[in-house]
């Protein structure tokens, strides 16, 4: 989803979250606390995650769901990556990358692995970063995931040493 698009969904599940549990939501709101705090981790919004990752969490834990649980985890690591808080951040990272494996959810493995990437570029740790982001990418042409594939690669294009490689292996291929 293009940038304004995820802000639309937030303002969306923001009024739900307002309008209260409903008939098809009988035990509450942890499906949109933890799809707000999924959109607030792509938006890279310190605000919104310090509003509904605690929320997504709490309700996640209270209903024993791992999916949801797994998504607190990756969006309590972003928020942790932007206060450069990295040592929390890899642990929340961790969390989450062990609760989508033990469910098989290689998409949501994907943007963990991703955001591991985007935690080690940020220590600047470059082989860390062309690891995760290599399985991210893995991950995501596996499933067909194509606009996360294409970001992915964006990523890892911009890694001097995966560029080199690259070209490297361009050459000897001929």
């Amino acid at each position: 989803m293009a940038e304004g698009e995820f802000a639309l969904v937030q303002n969306h599940l923001e009024k739900a979250v307002q309008k209260g549990p409903l008939a098809w939501r009988p035990r509450g709101d942890h499906d949109l606390y933890a799809m707000l705090a999924d959109v607030a981790s792509r938006q890279r919004d310190p605000e919104a995650l310090r509003r509904y990752a605690p929320l997504a969490e709490e309700a996640a834990t209270q209903y024993d769901h791992k999916l949801y649980q797994a998504i607190a985890h990756r969006a309590w690591g972003v928020a942790h990556r932007l206060a450069g808080e990295y040592a929390q951040a890899e642990s929340r990272f961790d969390q989450a990358l062990g609760l989508f494996q033990k469910l098989d959810a290689r998409w949501q493995m994907g943007l963990t692995c991703s955001e591991l990437g985007e935690l080690a570029l940020a220590r600047r740790d470059t082989a860390a970063a062309r690891h995760h982001l290599t399985a991210a990418l893995a991950l995501f042409q596996s499933l067909g995931a194509a606009p996360d594939a294409a970001r992915t690669q964006a990523m890892l294009e911009k890694l001097p040493e995966y560029r080199r490689t690259s070209v490297t292996l361009s050459s000897s291929m001929r």
